[in-house]
């Protein structure tokens, strides 16, 4: 992930069609640290895909970062995700663990709308 210098003006790049082309030129844009990860990962979908002759890899891979395209936009919505998750490693409260998972599930359902995606789906 990067960091909330490198996402200065992130926030005016639209959110871009789940397509391949489409979610790497954004990337490149708002979180250029990730996208040797994206390549990474499409790689292995591919061929998941080929594998199963099925295209469900490809439709989780363009999902999974259609929603991670649609967080990063926002520099301080991906910031506070990350402390989220960061606290959620360590939290001993249960109280508050469910404090965090429900803060975190409402950052991805927006991020999921932005995206145009069902959070948590599997189609």
């Amino acid at each position: 992930m990067s960091t909330a210098a490198e996402h200065s003006g992130s926030a005016g790049v639209p959110q871009p069609a789940a397509t391949v082309e489409e979610l790497r030129a954004a990337l490149t844009r708002i979180a250029p640290d990730a996208v040797a990860t994206f390549d990474a990962e499409r790689a292995t979908a591919v061929a998941r895909a080929r594998q199963e002759v099925s295209s469900a890899p490809m439709r989780r891979f363009l999902r999974q970062w259609a929603l991670h395209v649609a967080i990063e936009r926002h520099p301080d919505l991906a910031a506070r995700l990350r402390h989220l998750e960061a606290r959620a490693a360590h939290v001993t409260d249960l109280e508050e663990g469910r404090m965090i998972a429900s803060e975190i599930g409402r950052i991805l359902d927006k991020a999921a709308a932005e995206a145009g995606t069902e959070h948590g789906g599997e189609s």
